[in-house]
């Protein structure tokens, strides 16, 4: 049996290459937080083409500080709760400001609703200009996981902390997103 090629995790510096190259582009501010949607929220593709702002705003109409996903933009069709970066908040504030609280947040060159597929396309265009290859929609979502994972015990929570984030009905499959790292292993084996 052949197994699916998983999409590549990118280093913190393969992500300001792209962030770089993204900002560079027509519509800045949407081009930087569709990347920190992914890759600081740890969004699919079509849950970012989805996204409205009244999943993002408070009772006042102003920008929360959670992104509150309702099962039906999400894969497992189960919502799901995420707190916003303080660099994805930012980017989000900027855009607030040019399209206003209503609609999409991600919009199209032709204002509108971006589909998933456009989304995906639009990060295959990233990732082919900035020269990263193996890396798709799915590479943001990936490193979110394995960065979560590596940096859970910092914030005194557990891998299944990480699940509920992705939005996995299983464990087993955060644990498949969770790229090894082979200096932490060399250390970790060091302690033993």
């Amino acid at each position: 049996m052949s197994q699916l090629r998983q999409a590549r995790t990118i280093t913190t510096a393969q992500f300001h290459q792209a962030l770089n190259t993204a900002v560079n582009l027509r519509h800045p501010h949407r081009n930087k937080a569709t990347l920190l949607l992914s890759f600081k929220a740890g969004l699919r593709a079509g849950e970012i083409a989805q996204l409205d702002w009244r999943m993002l705003l408070d009772a006042n109409g102003k920008l929360g500080t959670t992104l509150n996903l309702p099962g039906i933009i999400t894969k497992s069709g189960r919502a799901r709760r995420i707190p916003i970066h303080p660099d994805l908040r930012k980017a989000l504030l900027k855009l607030y400001r040019i399209t206003g609280p209503l609609g999409p947040v991600i919009l199209s060159e032709r204002g509108k609703a971006m589909s998933a597929k456009s989304v995906v396309n639009w990060f295959k265009n990233i990732y082919d200009n900035t020269g990263l290859e193996g890396c798709s929609s799915h590479s943001g979502r990936r490193t979110f996981v394995t960065n979560a994972a590596r940096l859970i015990h910092k914030a005194g929570g557990s891998l299944r902390d990480v699940q509920l984030l992705a939005g996995h009905q299983s464990i087993i499959t955060t644990q498949r997103y969770i790229d090894g790292d082979s200096d932490a292993q060399r250390k970790l084996v060091s302690l033993i």
